[in-house]
């Protein structure tokens, strides 16, 4: 048997499996709006490196937040309060290399803002593949408003997702602004009732969990890794990654379950 997630404890995460192959993570702390501090970024590290390396049987990752009020508040500055300098920037380097876990984890993620993404918040949200949020959701990188600017991740990904003028509008103002808006400026995919806002989201990455899992990773890598170069340089890195799917069990299962008028079974092979 492939190793689960659920398995492993963290402090900070709920792990479960609502459906096969679909591992959702749940932040997990709902007294403080969810906030990041160093034991909920070494946790989200230590996952998400975990799913790098042994993927197992996962398919597909909805990250969200534990209760309605928020999905992540950001930093937990009760914990930085009087920091000095160098704790600030040690508690940082955590904060980075578990951002860079996130963006690249090699399986689809997608995450269920189900209220306050603020700061850091934001930034995770900004750092997944694709973002559903609840009508109640509300999005702000605030970092300048508290002398700093967004380091993890955010002054990028944000610019990727809503292009350079919008994110230096929202970054530099520190403003907030609603589910509907980032749906419009295109963070957000789509914009469900609080109520629905999980069910949808699950139907999507079972959706997704359905597919063949190697095509799938490959067609994340292609996307995201060929945006980074030149359309010609994306082509070949396009071909590379189709490649890795011709010798797969998983092509010739979905060319005769199409033939014998079946759904295919795939098996990650």
């Amino acid at each position: 048997m492939p190793p689960r997630m659920t398995d492993q404890f963290y402090e900070t995460l709920v792990l479960e499996y609502p459906v096969v192959h679909v591992l959702k993570i749940t932040l997990n702390r709902p007294e403080v709006a969810n906030a990041f501090n160093t034991q909920m970024a070494t946790d989200l590290m230590h996952c998400f490196e975990t799913l790098a390396l042994e993927p197992g049987d996962n398919r597909c990752v909805i990250l969200t937040g534990a209760g309605d009020r928020a999905f992540c508040a950001g930093g937990d500055l009760k914990q930085r309060d009087g920091m000095t300098n160098e704790a600030w920037l040690e508690q940082h380097l955590v904060y980075e290399r578990m951002i860079r876990a996130i963006i690249d984890c090699p399986l689809p993620l997608i995450a269920a803002v189900n209220g306050a993404a603020f700061g850091g918040g934001c930034e995770l949200a900004a750092a997944v593949d694709f973002v559903y949020a609840s009508e109640n959701a509300r999005f702000a990188m605030t970092e300048t408003s508290l002398g700093i600017i967004p380091g993890a991740g955010g002054t990028q990904t944000l610019a990727r997702a809503l292009g350079e003028r919008r994110a230096k509008e929202l970054i530099l103002s520190a403003r907030r602004f609603d589910a509907e808006e980032a749906r419009r400026w295109g963070l957000v995919n789509e914009v469900f009732a609080p109520g629905s806002l999980l069910d949808e989201t699950l139907e999507v990455a079972s959706r997704i969990a359905a597919n063949a899992p190697i095509a799938v990773r490959q067609a994340k890598q292609a996307i995201h890794g060929g945006l980074q170069m030149s359309l010609t340089e994306g082509l070949v890195f396009e071909i590379e990654a189709y490649n890795r799917t011709v010798p797969t069990d998983d092509r010739r299962e979905g060319v005769k379950a199409f033939n014998e008028k079946r759904a295919p079974k795939f098996k990650g092979k």
